[in-house]
């Protein structure tokens, strides 16, 4: 099946795609004291946890750098969430991977979306930073879901082929739990990209969570357009991972009910 095949799939099944995606969120904080509002306090625990390493412990002398800090935070949780989540997805399906007629690639899908939901939930809370702490929001904001339909899909590219290749091997799902960490702190989240080294910042350029953080503090925190090349870069990146995961997952698609 192609790539256009693939997503017409997926778009012909919106519907339940998203009953899932609404399943996935309603039963994430099922029966906790403070249901839904984890959603909220989730980020903003992570962000007291390392604003205060990061603002007192090993101290980073930049201006309104909590709020640097969230901007770049936030879109990370929805990536590392998401691939997570999105590995085991086809494992975790129980009965609905034995049933025939059933579009398995909606599972992975449902991780992305409803992680990516749960960031543009999250998005209040940081407008708010940026209002208690003076920082302005530009125009440039409206090029806020170019950016975010380029991380979406990257996102669902990964997602996709590591749910594939996790079927068959478990330790798929471990192994990328712990690449993520190193990935994190490759990624200029909790630091400007000033604080790397000169004769290394060409190495951002090769990490396409970085390209996509930059972009982001670039709408938000700078309040400019984010460099459009390697964010083209990124874009075209993801179309070649998406084609290597449409044919991996489709193609293995018929074994994964006899692998589980």
């Amino acid at each position: 099946m192609s790539i256009t095949g693939h997503l017409a799939e997926l778009a012909r099944h919106r519907a339940l795609l998203w009953a899932l995606v609404g399943r996935e969120l309603k039963g994430r904080y099922r029966g906790s004291l403070f249901g839904f509002l984890w959603t909220f306090l989730n980020p903003l625990m992570l962000l007291g946890v390392y604003a205060l390493v990061f603002s007192v412990y090993f101290r980073i002398d930049m201006a309104h750098y909590a709020v640097f800090m969230f901007t770049g935070l936030l879109p990370w949780v929805f990536f590392s969430s998401s691939i997570n989540e999105g590995a085991g997805a086809i494992t975790e399906g129980g009965s609905l991977v034995t049933k025939v007629m059933f579009p398995l690639q909606v599972l992975p899908a449902v991780k992305v979306m409803a992680n990516f939901v749960n960031y543009l939930l999250s998005l209040p809370i940081l407008f708010a930073f940026y209002l208690f702490d003076g920082v302005g929001l530009t125009w440039c904001l409206v090029a806020f879901f170019v950016v975010a339909a380029v991380h979406i899909l990257f996102t669902y590219s990964l997602v996709l082929l590591l749910a594939a290749a996790n079927v068959f091997l478990r330790d798929t799902k471990h192994v990328v739990g712990n690449l993520l960490t190193l990935w994190f702190f490759l990624t200029p989240i909790l630091y400007p990209l000033t604080q790397i080294p000169e004769g290394f910042r060409f190495l951002v350029k090769f990490n396409p969570a970085a390209v996509i953080t930059l972009a982001y503090h670039d709408l938000f925190f700078w309040g400019r357009w984010p460099a459009w090349g390697p964010l083209a870069g990124v874009a075209g990146l993801s179309l070649v991972l998406l084609v290597v995961a449409v044919v991996v997952f489709e193609h293995y698609k018929e074994y994964f009910a006899e692998k589980i």
